[in-house]
């Protein structure tokens, strides 16, 4: 939803992308935007004091992670009322595992204007710091985002784990970091038990760790870490790969274009 910029100026609900935690992978858009919000809801699990650093002097810091989606959006329409721009801080991108779909469905209802601002994605920030990229030519030109599931809202039937493991792309596996077990063996039939498995908890933060391994050793590492949140699971041979064919889009062969 836009602002109408030729009245009188709306205020509005602002869902940003924090990013991965570190205040400098803020962008631009989104430090000018929570230097407006009077008011800045956000889950003190992962998002850190740094990021809070942009909101103006005075500001209103709701920590959300103790309230339900009626009391977050309760706030948001409260800090509307008042003439506020609210700041909702997204932990990534609000496009992932953000809630954004639940908490605008009930600002539409109320009548409160939104728009959304994109963040680095949390794989993204975790591929960056492995140093990979997760698209080999030959290898895995696919990566699936996805999650286990367990006590929370059921997987759609052709979204199981095991039908998009056939594929053997390069997974992104998010919110499963306590069910690394019973996964990683879910996993081993159609990947191997020696395919790379690397775990990033806590990416681009003081308290970051990377733990290497395979499918057959990495539940071992995490439980021996004992890392229970904020971590996301790599699987696939993309993620070790060094033989691998070289991209047609950078090669020296002829692309058909006419002589100069």
């Amino acid at each position: 939803m836009e602002r109408d910029e030729t009245g009188p100026k709306l205020m509005t609900v602002h869902f940003i992308g924090a990013g991965p935690g570190a205040a400098d992978l803020l962008t631009l858009r989104a430090t000018a935007l929570l230097g407006a919000s009077q008011v800045c809801l956000y889950a003190g699990t992962y998002v850190t004091d740094d990021v809070l650093e942009h909101c103006p002097p005075g500001a209103t810091l709701i920590d959300t992670q103790h309230l339900n989606l009626d009391q977050i959006t309760a706030h948001a329409v409260q800090g509307h009322a008042a003439g506020h721009d609210v700041a909702r801080l997204c932990s990534g991108d609000p496009s992932l595992y953000s809630a954004l779909a639940e908490q605008t469905r009930r600002l539409d209802a109320a009548g409160v204007p939104w728009d959304v601002t994109p963040g680095v994605p949390a794989y993204a920030a975790a591929a960056a710091l492995l140093g990979r990229e997760l698209t080999v030519p030959e290898v895995a030109q696919t990566v699936i985002l996805t999650r286990a599931q367990a006590d929370s809202t059921k997987m759609p039937e052709t979204e199981s784990l095991a039908y998009l493991a056939q594929s053997r792309a390069t997974l992104a596996l998010h919110l499963a970091i306590r069910h690394i077990r019973r996964l990683a063996a879910e996993l081993a039939g159609p990947y191997g038990a020696g395919c790379p498995a690397i775990v990033v908890a806590n990416a681009e933060q003081p308290d970051q760790q990377i733990l290497r391994g395979t499918l057959e050793t990495i539940a071992d590492h995490v439980e021996a870490a004992g890392i229970r949140q904020a971590a996301l699971i790599f699987v696939g041979h993309a993620l070790e790969s060094v033989s691998f064919a070289e991209s047609h889009l950078y090669s020296k062969r002829d692309r058909g274009r006419p002589a100069p």
